[in-house]
């Protein structure tokens, strides 16, 4: 009975640390960027765009073309919340490693 006790303990431990970590996960930012920073989003955890920064080098550019940037630079924020929102709940589980396309929480 000892261990039962000793492993629901541990499971509300994980617990209350999985939910500490989505809260630090959901305030978190992160800047994508595209072409050479000239275009630059600022997204938090839950994926919202907060800002989005064009150099005015390429205000001058066609249309299209900076569609294409932004475009871009919302991708890569959207990788690096991503990376950031593994490598936070990797630190989390000691490094466990999840079967590929599993995501936490479960």
């Amino acid at each position: 009975m000892a261990n039962m006790n000793q492993f629901m303990q541990q499971a509300q431990t994980l617990q209350a640390n999985l939910q500490k970590a989505q809260a630090e996960i959901a305030r978190l930012e992160v800047v994508g960027e595209a072409g050479g920073g000239m275009i630059k989003v600022t997204m938090t955890g839950r994926h919202e765009v907060k800002r989005v920064q064009i150099d005015p080098a390429v205000l001058g550019e066609d249309r299209e073309m900076l569609e294409d940037l932004i475009a871009a630079a919302t991708n890569d924020a959207v990788h690096r919340v991503e990376s950031a929102s593994q490598a936070k709940m990797s630190a989390l589980m000691g490094g466990l490693a999840l079967p590929p396309g599993m995501k936490l929480p479960f």
